[in-house]
């Protein structure tokens, strides 16, 4: 009798033994979580002491196939594949490689004449971006002009093209002119689906967005010209957009529309993190430089570049900063 009483001392000490310590585990975890310090022993494992539901009952409260007698799930058998978005791949693998075809009077002339001051200019406009953006927030680079024919995609382009050879990042050329575009005639690259198709729901991302491996920049193109360009850029696919592009590129030069004549774009303005005003020497009036620059925010405003002018000495075009009169 003495040696039954004894063993039922002992097993009342024990379980007694794995109360006071789960309790002090349990009060050790809170006081720990509270204090933000992760606990120090592994929190998935379950005490064989608890009250658990069956296997079965656990199925069925969390929701997984239940299992045959005597069969284990895996942790691979469980686990919910869930889509992939074009997000969650890597988005340079599926983008289609282009050939840029440049004619004999092109005007990207940091691939056709790369020793030239018209390109060295474009050097000094790319180092003094990067100077920048040291400051400020600066990868969303948005080119305009006051009225067409200012020269403003030919900016665009050879910026891309120099920017890519200079810092060696991930470039992304965007035509933003939906009305007149003109920078996949420039690079020679034919039509092909683009920014419109996106926008009205026709084409996925990874079939708008081309990869040019001469200046190993990548281009989203306009696409074919649409009746409603002010309604598909004011749609919220493409501040959508502009997030997803962010993610993926270091650099976006974004080839707009005029300022004057259009509102498309005061759209590209606020998406924008810096403006370039692009003006040509002896076309651009002063009284059209003030308007467009109303319509400008005048704290996104980094500069102005001149195009066919005599002041610059060696140099078909220069970079101003934004020192341009209010008035």
């Amino acid at each position: 009798m003495s040696r039954i009483f004894d063993a039922l001392k002992r097993s009342e000490a024990e379980r007694s033994g794995i109360d006071l310590s789960e309790r002090s585990q349990a009060a050790e975890m809170m006081q720990r979580t509270e204090r933000g310090i992760p606990p120090r022993w592994k929190t998935t494992v379950l005490s064989e002491h608890l009250d658990t539901p069956k296997s079965a009952d656990r199925d069925a409260l969390s929701g997984l196939p239940s299992k045959p007698h005597g069969e284990t799930l895996s942790e691979s058998s469980v686990a919910v594949e869930l889509p992939q978005t074009e997000e969650q791949l890597n988005p340079f693998g599926q983008f289609r490689s282009l050939q840029v075809a440049l004619g004999p009077q092109s005007r990207l002339v940091s691939l056709a004449e790369s020793a030239s001051p018209a390109a060295e200019a474009f050097r000094l406009l790319t180092v003094r971006l990067r100077h920048l953006r040291r400051d400020q927030t600066l990868k969303k680079v948005l080119i305009t002009s006051t009225i067409p024919q200012e020269g403003k995609s030919m900016v665009a382009g050879n910026l891309a093209c120099t920017l890519a050879v200079k810092t060696q990042q991930k470039i992304l050329l965007l035509e933003g002119d939906l009305r007149r575009p003109s920078l996949s005639k420039m690079f020679g690259l034919g039509r092909n689906p683009g920014l419109c198709e996106w926008l009205e729901g026709e084409s996925s991302l990874a079939a708008s967005i081309y990869h040019l491996e001469e200046p190993d920049i990548w281009i989203l193109p306009a696409g074919s010209a649409p009746s409603n360009a002010l309604e598909l850029l004011q749609s919220g696919r493409l501040s959508t957009l502009m997030d997803r592009l962010t993610a993926w590129f270091d650099w976006i030069i974004i080839d707009s529309p005029p300022v004057l004549p259009l509102a498309d774009t005061s759209v590209w303005m606020r998406l924008a993190d810096g403006i370039l005003l692009a003006t040509r020497q002896g076309s651009t009036e002063k009284r059209q430089l003030l308007r467009g620059l109303e319509a400008i925010e005048r704290r996104k405003l980094i500069g102005a570049l001149v195009n066919s002018s005599n002041n610059a000495a060696t140099s078909d075009y220069y970079y101003s900063p934004a020192t341009i009169p209010h008035k």
